[in-house]
This record gives C-alpha cells, sequence and structure tokens, in this order.
C-alpha cells in the first residue's frame, strides 16, 4: 500500500513540473507555474522520505537528522532567495546549478563505494555506466557554474580565455576520461580512476567557461541549467528514483531547447557557445568603431530635461532596458513615465533582446515588478521593424543588444548576432554612466551616430529628472 501511494505521489509531482514548466513559459502564467513547482517539490521530498524509512537501511532515530538537514537547507535558501537582489539574481543561478553538479559528484562517489547491491553481468556494467557518467557531468556542471558565477559578479573578467590550441585540449582531456572510464569499467575497484577524471572533469568545467565572452553568459546559463538537469537525472539513476530521472529529463531537455532557442535568436552556433572561444582572441583590443568616421568625431549629449521634452514631442516611444537599468531599480520610475506619455496619447512599448541582461527572462521579470502591462512588452522579433516609423527610441542600461557593429562589421565579436536597430528611429537617446564598453567588452559606434544623443548619469536619477520634467508640464 505505502509503494503504491509513493508511486502515485511521484506520478503527481512528475505532471505538477510539466505544469510548472509550462506555466513559467508565458508572464501572464509564471505565478501559477512556480506555486505548480513548489507544491511538486514537497510532495517529492515527503514522498521521496517515506520511501527511504520504509527500507531497512534508515533507521526511526534517523528521522530527527534528516529533517534537520532539510530544515537547514530550507532556511538557507529562504534567507538567500528573499535577500537577493534581481541583479545578482543571474549569480545565484549560477550557484544553484554549482550545488545540484557537486550533490551529483557526491552521490556518484558515495554509490560506488557503497556496499555491492548484488548486481552481475550486465546490470553491473549500466550502474557504472550511470556512475562515470553522473560523476562527468556533475563535476563539468560545479566547476563551470562557478566560474559562471565569477564572470557574472564581476570578479572574473568577462573576456574570453583563449589557450591556443584550446579545442585540442578540451579533446584531450574526453579522450582521457573516455580511457579512464574503460579501466573503471574493466578493473574490480577503480576508485582512483574515478577520482582522477572527476579531476580532468573539473578542469574541462572551467576552461569551457573561461573560454565563452561575455556576450554569451546567458546562453551559458541556460546551458548549464540543463547540465545540471542532466546531471541530477543520472543522480536518479545510480539511486534508482524515478522522480529524479523524470524532473532531471524535463530540466535538461528543456535547457536545451531554450539554449538552442537563444542561439538562433543571436545567430549563434550552439557549437561554438558550448566549446567556447566564439569571435575573439585572448589579449586583443575592443573593436574599434567604424561608424562614419566616429573614432574622430564626439558624442552628443543632453540632459534629462531636454530627454523629456523629447518625450512630449514624440508620437511614438520604444524603451529598450538593459542591464543598467537592473542594477539602478529604475523600472519603478520608468513605467510611471509611460503611463504617463500614454495617458497624453502616445504610443510606448518595450523592446525586449533575447539575451539583455544576465539571464534570459531578466528583463522581463523586471518589469513584470513595476507592474508593466505584457501586452506592450515586445520581444525583438516583435518590434524590430517598427523603429523606422519611431520618434524616440529610449536605451536605458543597454550596450551590446543596440550595437550596429553586430551587422556591419565583420571584425566583431558579436558579428552576426541580431540586435535592437535603434538607430533606424528618428532619434536615439542613449542613457549610461560613463563611455564604457559594454559587458562584452566592445566600443559602440552608436554612441556617434548623427541622431544618437547620450544622457549620462546614473539610471535612475536620470529618470526621475524625467519623470519629474514632464510632470511639471500641463
Amino acid at each position: 500500500m505505502q509503494s503504491n501511494l509513493v508511486t502515485v505521489s511521484y506520478l503527481a509531482a512528475g505532471v505538477l513540473f510539466i505544469l510548472s514548466l509550462g506555466g513559467l513559459s508565458t508572464q501572464s502564467s509564471a505565478r501559477r507555474g512556480n506555486a505548480f513547482g513548489i507544491v511538486g517539490m514537497l510532495l517529492a521530498i515527503v514522498a521521496t522520505t517515506l520511501t527511504a524509512f520504509s527500507s531497512s537501511s534508515l533507521a526511526l532515530e534517523s528521522v530527527g537528522i534528516l529533517a534537520g538537514a532539510v530544515a537547514v537547507g530550507a532556511t538557507i535558501g529562504a534567507v538567500v532567495a528573499a535577500r537577493v537582489a534581481m541583479t545578482s539574481m543571474p549569480e545565484l543561478v549560477a550557484v544553484l546549478h554549482s550545488f545540484v553538479g557537486a550533490a551529483a559528484v557526491l552521490v556518484g562517489i558515495a554509490s560506488y563505494l557503497a556496499p555491492d547491491h548484488q548486481l552481475t553481468g550486465a546490470e553491473a556494467v549500466i550502474h557504472h555506466v550511470e556512475i562515470f557518467l553522473g560523476v562527468l557531468i556533475g563535476a563539468v556542471t560545479f566547476t563551470g557554474s562557478i566560474i559562471a558565477f565569477g564572470k557574472l559578479r564581476g570578479t572574473i573578467r568577462s573576456r574570453p580565455l583563449l589557450i591556443p590550441g584550446r579545442h585540442l585540449l578540451n579533446l584531450g582531456m574526453l579522450v582521457a576520461s573516455s580511457y579512464l572510464m574503460l579501466r573503471f569499467l574493466g578493473t574490480e575497484h577503480a576508485t582512483t580512476e574515478l577520482l582522477i577524471m572527476t579531476g580532468i572533469a573539473s578542469v574541462l568545467g572551467i576552461h569551457l567557461v573561461m573560454a565563452i565572452g561575455g556576450a554569451d553568459m546567458p546562453v551559458v546559463v541556460s546551458m548549464l541549467n540543463s547540465y545540471s538537469g542532466w546531471a541530477a537525472a543520472a543522480a536518479g539513476f545510480m539511486l534508482s528514483n524515478d522522480l529524479l530521472i523524470i524532473t532531471g529529463a524535463l530540466v535538461g531537455s528543456s535547457g536545451a531547447i531554450l539554449s538552442y532557442i537563444m542561439c538562433k535568436a543571436m545567430n549563434r552556433s550552439i557549437w561554438n557557445v558550448i566549446f567556447g572561444g566564439f569571435g575573439a582572441d585572448e589579449g586583443a583590443a575592443p573593436a574599434k568603431a567604424k561608424d562614419a568616421g566616429s573614432e574622430q568625431r564626439e558624442v552628443q549629449s543632453l540632459s534629462g530635461e531636454a530627454t523629456a521634452e523629447l518625450m512630449r514631442e514624440a508620437k511614438s516611444v520604444i524603451i529598450i532596458p538593459g542591464y543598467g537599468m537592473a542594477v539602478a531599480q529604475a523600472q519603478y520610475p520608468l513605467y510611471e513615465i509611460a503611463k504617463l506619455l500614454r495617458e497624453r496619447g502616445a504610443t510606448v512599448r518595450f523592446a525586449i533582446h533575447p539575451v539583455a541582461g544576465r539571464l534570459p527572462g531578466h528583463m522581463n521579470v523586471l518589469l513584470a515588478e513595476a507592474k508593466v502591462p505584457y501586452d506592450i512588452v515586445l520581444e525583438m522579433d516583435e518590434i524590430n521593424q517598427d523603429f523606422p516609423d519611431t520618434d524616440l527610441a529610449l536605451v536605458i542600461g543597454a550596450n551590446d543588444i543596440v550595437n550596429p557593429s553586430a551587422l556591419d562589421d565583420p571584425q566583431s565579436p558579436i558579428y552576426g548576432m541580431p540586435v535592437l536597430e535603434v538607430w533606424k528611429a528618428k532619434t536615439s537617446v542613449v542613457m549610461k554612466r560613463s563611455m564604457a564598453s559594454g559587458y562584452a567588452g566592445i566600443d559602440n559606434p552608436l554612441f556617434f551616430r548623427d541622431n544618437t544623443r547620450m544622457l549620462f548619469g546614473d539610471a535612475k536619477k536620470q529618470v526621475d529628472a524625467i519623470l519629474t520634467a514632464l510632470r511639471d508640464t500641463k
């Protein structure tokens, strides 16, 4: 009876996880999807606990230990999630991925060192393959996620580390791991081979992510999400836990699909992103602006009040948010500006690039947090053709996603990546703290265009200044 109850619970949790993914696919249903996921995970924990204590491997005295571990983990997770700022959410996601990878490594090693489960023949070989692959994927995920965390946080530079012969180095590590796998399967006590492979896989994870530039980091986060899912699925096979297999497969496949969609939107090869080192040489200087003699020209700057005047005259406005908006928490007064302009008859919309910010959907979440209506938040493919008919394009804290070098400079590291073509608007206003390059580390010729105006300063203060100027105008 208890076994049937656990099976039904696992099935219900799996369905809830599927509903969660479906709900998270749109902004309007994201809250519901999140709730499904919470209920499904709670059900999974309870069912797994019942399964563990129904066997003879755990005594009832262990209930307190398990409950304590769950309480500590839940408390840490709740405190961290409540305190983390939206600007730090990408780093938090990367750290959580690293935990999954580390768990897969520890589960794999513990499973191999555990007492024999009387597996023989093909079953024993399959189990050892599960252990080996689970540890390999987990180690790559663990160290790769740590490097991604460092890059997103700024403690590790965003530019790619391109070691000569890097692809041969990666191939060599994979070949060495394959050889160790053969040794692992053919040796009765092969703990040494397993640990050596763990070290090689850890180095591979570091090298793969270090070789990826800042412009591709959102895709890397998505790929690491996929890796963590496959690591969890491998742990499920090792533990003979059906729900962990289902959950890992859902996360792994959805992460891979999202990564493919993002690469397609960026005109990137997913293999180039996975193996790193796309489009730049280590130590090379940032690409120079080559548009209309921009190297000899100065930018045209203006004030917040002058920007407000342009907005008052504009009949159509497109706002392009970037990571700078997230840092300044400027989305709240920004929506007040949009609402005020709409009340005066202007058409105001928000344009979202697939890799705006440092996490897929980063800007969407920030705008939803500020109560911006979903119907005026459009993706790049939906709005790019409207810029020629737009009076004013307001860029707030974005850089690489509005860089025309992606379309007209074959030497640029981001060449070929679709961008928001804000320069086609009648006037473009770019809000930045300084003329510093973006996260990809390259210059932006947009700043030197004849129809571009630069609004320097803290985004929150400048947006507040624009809002005040608009309100003071009858």
